[in-house]
């Protein structure tokens, strides 16, 4: 019988407190502006070192855009197509030119009726660990793979604070 007390008395203390940690705020780690303008700020220097011109995009944990930044020269179309790399990276996990290598096989194919992503290369997930925080995307240069470089470049920049 006093076990019974025990385990009711239990019972409602988890009831109780279920509420109130519920209402507690959701910490997580995501990319911050300082991190997202180091980010484009590494990207354009190592594009413009090898002679592209490039708009650049930073997408933060939710794939909204948190920085986006359009090259002196570049064409109109780049500023979304960085942004469209980016969400992808972001939504998938991996460089945009992974997830262009895995569409193109038939049976993986259907990947790109995601709503928002593309089958291209330049962009890239920032990661804290192996959670994905954020992405860059780049376009403008010659290739994906070129624009690739870039982001890369860029994540390195700020790669001490994502330890």
């Amino acid at each position: 019988m006093r076990s019974l007390g025990l385990a009711a008395l239990t019972t409602a203390a988890i009831i109780l407190a279920g509420p109130a940690h519920a209402q507690a705020p959701q910490v997580e780690k995501n990319v911050s502006m300082a991190m997202a303008m180091a980010i484009i700020q590494g990207t354009m220097e190592q594009c413009t070192k090898d002679g592209y011109k490039v708009s650049v995009t930073v997408v933060d944990k939710a794939g909204n855009v948190a920085a986006q930044v359009r090259g002196d020269g570049t064409n109109p179309h780049t500023m979304e197509f960085s942004r469209l790399k980016a969400y992808t990276s972001r939504t998938r996990g991996q460089t945009s030119l992974e997830f262009q290598k895995l569409t193109a096989k038939p049976e993986t194919a259907y990947l790109l009726q995601i709503p928002g992503v593309v089958g291209a290369g330049g962009a890239a997930p920032i990661k804290v660990g192996n959670e994905t925080i954020g992405a860059v995307g780049a376009s403008g240069a010659p290739g994906g793979d070129k624009d690739e470089v870039c982001v890369l470049a860029g994540i390195a920049k700020v790669q001490d604070a994502l330890k």
